[in-house]
């Protein structure tokens, strides 16, 4: 058989969602200067990287320029110092994680396209609307079929699971991109009760969980009881600590969440 495009790519929309939004924009800046913009496409920050991490930084590029300090390819999910350094985080919010469930990453959007890879490509999606739309985009170009779940005023822009819910793969994002609703831990609850009892894998995207002050709602899927059984996390430093530049991130697979009896995080 001759060599043949990926078909599902042409099912895309026309360009990305944020290359559409930046055309936009400049095109209105173009024709009335005068105007300022409040940018409220992409979730870019505007705020430089704190003094810590850029000393962190130099010292880390000074440390490969001697015979010492010069290491070549790091282990393959991550060095252990920031693996444990995520698992100390969890601890704050009553979650116990092991590092050896803890992946990192260049960033929770390439984590978010490609784990599709390890589940079957006959699994199907389902999305809140409106959604972030690399969890769409990655699905469309995998040939997955998207379902979605309204997210509007009417329902506070929380979904709430319901029992004729299709997708086999839920995609989950709280507080929410771009809708900013926060899901409390009752509603999360809910939600992993749904998946357990349904077969359902949840992927939870917490890359803004540092804007939560709200003790009832959680920073972590896994403050709640079982969700290890049926639940991923993604996360990300993008938003946390100004990395949109530098491409850090992370994802939480616990050892106890099987598909049939296989370990998701061997896979």
């Amino acid at each position: 058989m001759a060599v043949q495009e990926n078909r599902h790519f042409s099912e895309l929309g026309g360009s990305y969602l944020f290359s559409e939004v930046a055309r936009r924009v400049k095109a209105f800046q173009e024709e009335h200067p005068e105007q300022k913009v409040i940018r409220m496409g992409i979730g870019d920050v505007t705020r430089p990287i704190p003094q810590v991490i850029v000393d962190a930084m130099h010292g880390a590029v000074a440390e490969m320029g001697t015979p010492e300090g010069f290491h070549g390819y790091g282990p393959e999910q991550g060095y252990e110092f920031l693996r444990n350094a995520v698992a100390d985080y969890y601890r704050r919010f009553g979650v116990d994680l092991s590092p050896e469930e803890i992946f990192i990453s260049d960033g929770a959007k390439s984590d978010l396209g490609n784990l599709g890879d390890i589940l079957d490509p006959d699994c199907s999606v389902m999305v809140t609307d409106p959604v972030y739309p690399a969890y769409v985009d990655s699905a469309v170009m995998s040939g997955r079929k998207v379902f979605y779940a309204a997210s509007c005023g009417a329902n506070g822009f929380l979904p709430v699971p319901e029992e004729e819910m299709e997708g086999d793969i839920i995609f989950l994002c709280s507080p929410n991109n771009p809708t900013g609703a926060a899901m409390p831990s009752s509603l999360v609850k809910q939600w992993v009760d749904f998946a357990k009892t349904n077969g359902r894998l949840l992927v939870f995207d917490a890359a803004y969980e540092c804007f939560i002050q709200d003790d009832a709602v959680p920073h972590s899927i896994f403050e709640i009881p079982g969700a290890e059984s049926c639940a991923m996390e993604i996360c990300s430093f993008s938003k946390k600590a100004g990395f949109t530049g530098l491409r850090c991130g992370y994802t939480v697979i616990p050892k106890a969440l099987l598909v049939k009896g296989v370990s998701l995080r061997d896979l």
